[in-house]
């Protein structure tokens, strides 16, 4: 006779596990959520949090990082969350927008440019409020693509998330301003924040998104989804900042639908969290579209930084173009994985992926690794991966002519990011978030003659 077998648990699988019992009931949603949210958390209880021996999470063990699972942030009052939004700061300063604000996951519409954006054509809901309503689109608010909807984290999302704002931007609307969707996180005290973002694009628009995470503090767990249905003819520019403190977990996951003739700008810039995995989730649904998915990360002391990416070529005649640039510096590890597919019917497809790293120490660490699934035979499709130090014959010409060497290299890392950052297409958001990079440099100088002194 055989005895049955037993799961064995970490602490903090055994506390979502608990945490999952006492919430369920509580957790805003219809008969049909709540069925979504069981499904999904059934899925975690099946795998567990994602470990080395998970082929997509081989390099991000989040099962040995996380010992202990925060307890749900406490909902702040109006006057502590604009005291929390001010103290944080603002990494956009320069960038004329609309703001949407979510203070520890929850919507803060007295902070928010509600208003203005209804004006240039863009209805902003509460997700909490919508899960709750018989609307037809609310079966939507927490599904995923075909290519994402195994994927842990994004049921951990499912079966906790209780708000985020929720964007329809009409027909035909061209934004007069970029719109910045703002999370920031709690500084009093670790806590888990889990959130999520839909926005529905109708035909026609030209929009940029701006999604901006910051604040946090040590033990602090933010687990933010972002969904994105853009539809026929479209113009999208999204660009994200993750900036938390240090000693926080960040997993965000872009989940991307797009309609035909679609010109889509995707950049992910990741510079905060001791764990932080961002994971784009890419769907061709429509011919004779373009997306160019870009991403930067910077990394010192001991961070350890995932970009990971599936494109899936669902449909004939379109092209993708990734480039991925990563710093790291200290004893801290960089991740890069992405994956192409091509679908049997997915003829005349373009799609070419680069990532290239900067190795600023001896003891620094990077993993890249590029896949292509192809199952059509007219396409067009490469990878390629480069790894390497500041090339010294550079260094030396900029010092020679009189420059200090941290400046040298200042100059050297700036001209490296910028390709990614650049190709943004956006001047303005391009400016702020190469301040973000000068700001980077400059920390990792300071620590420098820290330890050198």
């Amino acid at each position: 006779m055989t005895a049955p077998t037993k799961t064995l648990r970490t602490p903090a699988e055994a506390e979502l596990i608990e945490r999952f019992g006492t919430l369920r009931a509580t957790l805003p949603g219809t008969a049909a959520v709540k069925a979504q949210r069981e499904t999904a958390f059934a899925r975690f209880e099946r795998q567990g949090l994602p470990h080395r021996r998970v082929e997509e999470w081989k390099y991000s063990d989040l099962r040995a990082r996380l010992r202990k699972s925060a307890p749900p942030a406490a909902v702040l009052d109006a006057k502590a969350a604009k005291a929390m939004l001010a103290a944080a700061g603002d990494p956009f300063a320069g960038v004329s927008r609309y703001r949407l604000v979510l203070v520890d996951g929850v919507y803060a519409p007295d902070l928010s440019d509600r208003d203005g954006l209804l004006a240039d054509g863009v209805e902003v809901s509460s997700l909490a409020e919508l899960l709750k309503s018989d609307r037809p689109e609310t079966a939507d608010l927490l599904g995923a693509s075909e290519i994402a909807v195994e994927d842990v984290a994004l049921a951990l999302n499912v079966a906790f998330v209780t708000d985020g704002v929720v964007l329809f931007i009409a027909k035909g609307s061209q934004l007069s301003m970029p719109i910045e969707i703002v999370h920031v996180a709690g500084t009093a005290a670790a806590a888990g924040i889990t959130i999520r973002n839909r926005v529905v694009i109708g035909e026609n628009v030209d929009a940029t998104i701006i999604e901006t995470s910051i604040g946090g503090t040590d033990g602090s767990e933010i687990n933010l989804v972002s969904s994105y249905v853009v539809g026929s003819g479209s113009h999208l520019t999204v660009a994200r900042l993750q900036s938390v403190a240090a000693g926080a977990i960040h997993i965000s996951s872009n989940v991307t639908r797009l309609g035909e003739n679609v010109q889509l700008k995707d950049l992910s810039v990741e510079a905060g969290a001791s764990f932080s995995r961002h994971q784009t989730f890419l769907t061709f649904a429509g011919e004779n579209s373009r997306a160019d998915v870009l991403g930067v990360s910077m990394l010192h002391g001991t961070r350890h930084i995932d970009q990971t990416l599936v494109v899936d070529h669902a449909v004939p005649h379109c092209t993708s173009a990734e480039l991925f640039k990563t710093v790291v510096d200290d004893r801290a590890s960089g991740v890069f994985q992405g994956k192409i597919i091509v679908r049997p019917d997915a003829q005349k497809t373009s799609g070419k992926m680069m990532s290239q790293a900067l190795l600023l120490s001896e003891e620094a660490e990077m993993a890249s690794k590029p896949e292509l699934e192809i199952f059509a035979d007219d396409v067009v499709c490469g990878h390629g991966a480069t790894v390497g130090q500041i090339d010294a014959n550079h260094l030396f010409y900029l010092m020679a002519r009189g420059v200090p060497r941290d400046e040298a290299e200042r100059l050297l890392i700036e001209a490296f990011l910028a390709d990614a950052v650049d190709a943004i297409g956006n001047e303005s958001v391009a400016d702020e978030l190469k301040g973000t990079i000068s700001t980077w440099i400059n920390v990792r100088n300071e620590g420098r003659g820290a330890n050198a002194s």
